[in-house]
């Protein structure tokens, strides 16, 4: 059986697997901060509708306070553990309920297990977090295994961490050139789908929001992640095959693998707007 990826923009993704859903690091504002959603409309209504939803980190582009306040009444929240102390503004949404997690933790929800990974990222809520909770990746095994990375560097044992996956959904990008060791940038993005050899993966992380002010600055580093990332993963990673999806979009992966060179073509749109064999949606204007 298929899972189905919907990708929200940023590292906001649907999962649907056996007829559970589980919703990663859900972020639906049009401005955060500093930040500008520059692409893709703020996702509909039903994008929070989940049975699970996962947080990865307490920065505020993955642990927003203000989106898990949409979440339905009862709806569960696996957090990193701590995360209550560092970001009271979770111990006000009493509607949820909140799960603290470290690596290691099983979680299971409806047919699906939820394993907590490691990641290598700085787990603070910032700029102000005095203390370190953990940053974590997802793994949820159903029909599929589906990882999601959460906002990670590369790290040695990242392959015996996460284990045998299917899909993986990592970052590329970030808010500019220089994402540091602790992030995926399109190359090191390749470097783990090696490392994993899941039969496919997504992109996400990229070409939604960037600062305000900066449209005319390195403006290629916010639409091209993308399709820099299928360039690199041909070269690193031939076997996986790359879904580009736009916001909105969604595609059916795990079944039998159809197409190829049509992902590899779509690739050469700058802007990141290719869709793999299964997808459906569409963009919204810049």
């Amino acid at each position: 059986m298929p899972v189905e990826i919907t990708w929200w923009g940023h590292a906001t993704c649907t999962v649907e697997d056996s007829g559970t859903r589980v919703l990663t690091d859900p972020l639906f504002a049009r401005r955060l901060a500093h930040l500008r959603r520059r692409r893709g409309a703020p996702p509909p209504p039903d994008a929070a509708l989940a049975d699970l939803v996962l947080v990865s980190h307490l920065h505020a582009d993955h642990l927003h306070v203000p989106s898990l306040a949409r979440l339905a009444p009862g709806t569960r929240v696996l957090v990193p553990r701590g995360a209550p102390r560092q970001v009271p503004g979770l111990r006000r949404l009493r509607h949820l309920r909140l799960t603290e997690v470290a690596p290691g933790d099983e979680t299971r929800v409806g047919e699906v297990r939820v394993r907590t990974v490691p990641a290598r990222h700085d787990g603070r809520r910032l700029p102000f977090g005095p203390r370190r909770s953990p940053a974590l990746g997802f793994v949820v095994e159903g029909a599929s295994r589906t990882y999601f990375a959460g906002d990670t560097g590369l790290f040695e044992s990242m392959a015996k961490e996460v284990g045998p996956v299917d899909v993986a959904l990592l970052p590329v990008g970030g808010w500019g050139p220089h994402l540091g060791e602790e992030h995926l940038d399109p190359g090191r993005a390749a470097q783990a789908l090696a490392r994993l050899e899941p039969r496919s993966a997504v992109p996400v992380h990229y070409g939604t929001y960037w600062p305000i002010g900066m449209d005319a600055v390195r403006p290629h580093e916010f639409h091209t992640p993308g399709a820099e990332f299928v360039r690199q993963a041909a070269l690193h990673a031939p076997d996986v095959r790359v879904h580009l999806l736009r916001h909105g979009e969604s595609v059916r992966t795990g079944g039998p693998d159809t197409g190829g060179a049509e992902d590899a073509a779509r690739a050469e749109d700058a802007e990141g707007t290719g869709s793999a064999g299964g997808a459906r949606g569409a963009e919204g204007a810049p």
